[in-house]
């Protein structure tokens, strides 16, 4: 009788603490999922234009499109106020005219995020900071040098702030970090930009942070038309390019442009490193100079790549690591400086209507009054619980709870 007492009361014991430890799976995984790029597909909420609909009806747009990852280039209060509540993950910029000073103290960053961040978390979900954009390569030396002390104090600041684990610390690159990216096998950092990248990739690395990557086929193609493959460029039909090297085909240059991050990464020695793209798009209008930018151009450019995102595959090279990407960009711009490219990279006009048809419903076109009434399919009633993210989490304690009964 007291064995089988003991051993009643043992099983009591293992159900509690098994119950417990359901309890702290649910909250370390919810946790982790929480912090994570929902899906595949992003886009950059770029605002330099002063006829761009408000950041109110931005939220209602994105839920419309059901677009759950955005990356806006400061932190401005306006828009990270009416993300409140929208579900939608945001990463903001630290501009890199603030680098030198973020870069002095971890106290300057300090004041920066509880500025610009904390006040507005957890309602207003953001899940990174990108500190700089496309500085190493850039024409301004001095800000090589305070990118990584930058990057540091920031870090350094969430994490005094307890919210390390939920913001992510990053910086975009332009493809200027490479010395060579073709074929994808022989790409390698510039020798002036590697003693500079690779202690930040190794902080990165220590910190889990991916690696971005501004990559652009409209650009290789704009430079260099006569030698690059419009088809291969846009993902149509073509013979693409073979690596002798690795044996692996190419059919599409978007694939090649990641896969050549990634060797540069492996060559650095940085090979569980993941490459994200922070930028890609393609113009839908240019000056008589810039090759291929046309509006069916773009169509082609940016329907396909939303196919290829939405099937969650890999690349040649990582077949097994899905593709994520920031699309540039949201809207056109008008008043952003440079060839008339520059100004027309948008899914979305400035009413809201879309500029091509790639699967978007867009607003009441030419209506920008008319967004807010417009009908969406967001989250829903369901609100976070019902995005990929919780499924996927979901499905995963399901397995853990079989496991544990």
């Amino acid at each position: 009788m007291e064995c089988t007492f003991s051993h009643h009361f043992t099983s009591s014991q293992m159900s509690f603490s098994s119950f417990f430890l359901w309890l702290l799976l649910i909250f370390s995984i919810i946790s982790s999922c929480v912090n994570a790029f929902t899906g595949t597909y992003g886009i950059n909420y770029g605002r330099i234009a002063d006829n761009i609909p408000p950041p109110e009806s931005v939220v209602t747009l994105l839920k419309a499109a059901k677009i759950k990852n955005t990356r806006i280039y400061d932190a401005d209060r306006s828009v990270l106020a009416a993300f409140k509540g929208s579900g939608i993950e945001i990463i903001v910029g630290l501009g890199n005219e603030n680098l030198k000073e973020i870069s002095i103290g971890e106290d300057r960053a300090m004041n920066w995020i509880k500025e610009n961040v904390q006040p507005f978390l957890p309602g207003t979900r953001i899940s990174g900071i990108a500190v700089g954009n496309e500085i190493l390569g850039g024409a301004d030396m001095e800000l090589w040098e305070v990118l990584l002390p930058a990057a540091k104090n920031v870090y350094n600041a969430l994490y005094r702030l307890g919210l390390h684990k939920t913001v992510e610390v990053s910086s975009p690159h332009s493809e200027a970090v490479f010395a060579s990216s073709y074929p994808p096998s022989a790409c390698v950092f510039r020798e002036d930009v590697s003693q500079f990248m690779k202690p930040l990739l190794q902080f990165f690395s220590q910190i889990g942070s991916p690696f971005y990557i501004n990559a652009y086929p409209f650009l290789a193609y704009k430079n260099d038309p006569e030698h690059i493959d419009l088809n291969y460029a846009l993902f149509k039909s073509n013979a693409g390019i073979h690596d002798a090297k690795t044996n692996l085909h190419y059919d599409n240059m978007f694939d090649a442009q990641v896969d050549a991050a990634y060797f540069a990464l492996e060559k650095a020695g940085f090979e569980k490193m993941q490459v994200i793209v922070s930028e890609t798009g393609w113009a839908s209008k240019g000056d008589a100079d810039e090759a291929g930018a046309t509006a069916k151009n773009a169509r082609t450019y940016n329907k396909s790549l939303r196919k290829k995102l939405a099937k969650k595959k890999g690349t040649p090279y990582k077949p097994k690591t899905p593709v994520r990407a920031y699309v540039f960009a949201l809207f056109n711009e008008n008043l952003k400086p440079g060839p008339t490219s520059e100004r027309n990279f948008g899914l979305f006009k400035a009413d809201g209507s879309i500029s091509y048809d790639i699967g978007f419903t867009g607003l009441i076109p030419s209506s920008a009054a008319s967004i807010s009434r417009l009908p969406f399919r967001g989250t829903g009633a369901l609100g976070w619980l019902g995005s990929p993210v919780f499924t996927t989490c979901a499905a995963t304690l399901f397995l853990i709870f079989r496991l544990l009964i």
